[in-house]
């Protein structure tokens, strides 16, 4: 009898390892699907987990400022992003919520207090705050779902767009045939010079998490071009986290 057990013990054991090797296969091939069957797909990826604590490398360059710093991410779930930049130093804090956008350099001895205008700015195209989230968590920054898409699959992926897209913008999303989350996604505006580029070269399975290693971020408008790359160098999940966050007084208000 425990010969038998011992068996049944080792082959749960490796099928658990198999499976979870198999969530992120470089061979894996795009097949042939609908395109109302990868955008569920796509959702069923979505990040499941209620915190994240993430240390981060950060590279800044925007024609003008170029910048790195380590970034210690804590983010709530649907509830609030909580980040802060060090180099030696406290460079800066920001607290972001669905409803406000809150921010301090004490480098700068500068803050923000408002709306998403300041993400706005940075990015280029109006952003949320689940579209905020969902592009630190490697999802589509808009319901694939809500919308009928059009699917092409190109060089083994499979490239959702909207079949209506908006007024505005086109959007596209390219989505990995191993794991169905993002390999990149695009907002463009080709009338008023706007692109929005995020790429995702690498995921790595995190305590069963299909999570993004590194993201490419670009921002271009008819004026200049923001790149911002964002390398993780730990991440856990559903942990207690403190996100302490107090403006200092006698700084001055940015305005966007």
């Amino acid at each position: 009898m425990k010969f038998i057990k011992y068996i049944l013990l080792f082959t749960i054991v490796l099928t658990s390892c198999k499976t979870k090797k198999n969530m992120i296969d470089a061979n894996a091939v795009a097949k042939e699907m609908s395109a109302k069957k990868v955008a569920k797909k796509h959702i069923a990826a979505n990040f499941d987990r209620k915190t994240v604590d993430a240390k981060l490398k950060v590279n800044f360059n925007n024609g003008k400022t170029k910048q790195s710093l380590s970034v210690n991410m804590k983010m709530i779930k649907d509830e609030v992003i909580w980040l802060k930049g060090t180099k030696f130093i406290t460079v800066f804090k920001a607290k972001i919520t669905p409803t406000s956008v809150s921010y301090y350099s004490s480098v700068f001895k500068n803050y923000f207090e408002g709306d998403f205008s300041m993400i706005k700015e940075l990015l280029g195209v109006d952003i949320n705050f689940e579209q905020l989230q969902n592009l630190f968590l490697g999802q589509s920054l808009l319901n694939v779902k809500e919308e009928k898409q059009d699917l092409d699959i190109v060089s083994n992926r499979y490239i959702l767009s909207p079949e209506k897209q908006a007024a505005l913008f086109d959007i596209f999303f390219t989505i990995n045939p191993s794991h169905f989350k993002l390999d990149k996604q695009s907002i463009i505006n080709e009338d008023k010079n706007l692109r929005l580029d995020v790429k995702y070269p690498s995921y790595s399975l995190v305590d069963d998490e299909v999570f993004p290693t590194e993201i490419n971020v670009k921002a271009k408008n008819a004026k200049s071009v923001t790149a911002i790359d964002l390398m993780y160098k730990s991440v856990v999940f559903d942990t207690e986290l403190k996100m302490s966050f107090n403006t200092p007084s006698g700084y001055k208000r940015l305005e966007f």
